[in-house]
């Protein structure tokens, strides 16, 4: 039996990278708990160095969670986050690898302590693993039929207050997450050739 995949037709290319967009405006229509679950259930399944999993997200959808929200958001950022039917607070567990014993049982105690030794290390596996699950979470919303909005216009220390407290816990972007209003979208931008960015050698 051949073990080579097919690949993924057109219309699901189509919707996960080249007619996808980032929104601007949203829908009212709103997105249920058991979808959110849904996204994070399909997420967790990409790769993580280690399986590490470093990623930490509260998923902000009420009236209460929004104004705390708000304090946190530059202002060029504040109306579309408030319209978005969920705004996901996107976050790092900077002492990811005391978790390793359940995610990497296999190497939990030698990359444990690696960690442990070198704090700078462990920074750069936190916000590299952590942002690659941010990727990760963009493209599990467009499968799911969702659209995205993420951003980096944020204000670290007050979201952190709010939505991380203790310090353990530290913030890395927001992302707007709902069904997008095709008036929102700005016109494509440029983007580089193979052979402007890329080598074969």
């Amino acid at each position: 039996m051949s073990t080579v995949k097919k690949a993924v037709d057109d219309a699901a290319l189509d919707q996960l990278f080249r007619t996808a967009r980032t929104y601007n405006g949203w829908l009212p229509t709103p997105v249920s708990d058991a979808l959110i679950r849904q996204l994070y259930d399909t997420l967790k399944m990409a790769p993580t160095s280690g399986n590490c999993n470093p990623m930490r997200v509260v998923f902000v959808k009420s009236p209460e969670g929004k104004k705390k929200l708000l304090p946190g958001l530059k202002p060029a950022n504040a109306e579309k986050t408030m319209q978005a039917p969920v705004t996901a607070v996107m976050g790092y567990d900077t002492e990811f690898y005391e978790h390793l014993e359940l995610l990497a049982p296999h190497v939990a105690k030698d990359r444990r302590a690696n960690y442990i030794a070198d704090p700078e290390l462990a920074q750069r596996a936190a916000f590299r693993n952590a942002t690659l699950q941010g990727a990760y979470m963009i493209m599990a919303a467009r499968a799911l039929g969702l659209d995205c909005g993420p951003m980096s216009g944020i204000l670290h220390d007050v979201l952190d207050h709010e939505f991380f407290p203790g310090g353990k816990v530290v913030s890395n972007f927001i992302m707007n997450i709902g069904y997008g209003d095709p008036a929102s979208v700005r016109p494509r931008a440029a983007r580089f050739e193979f052979d402007d960015v890329c080598t074969i050698i």
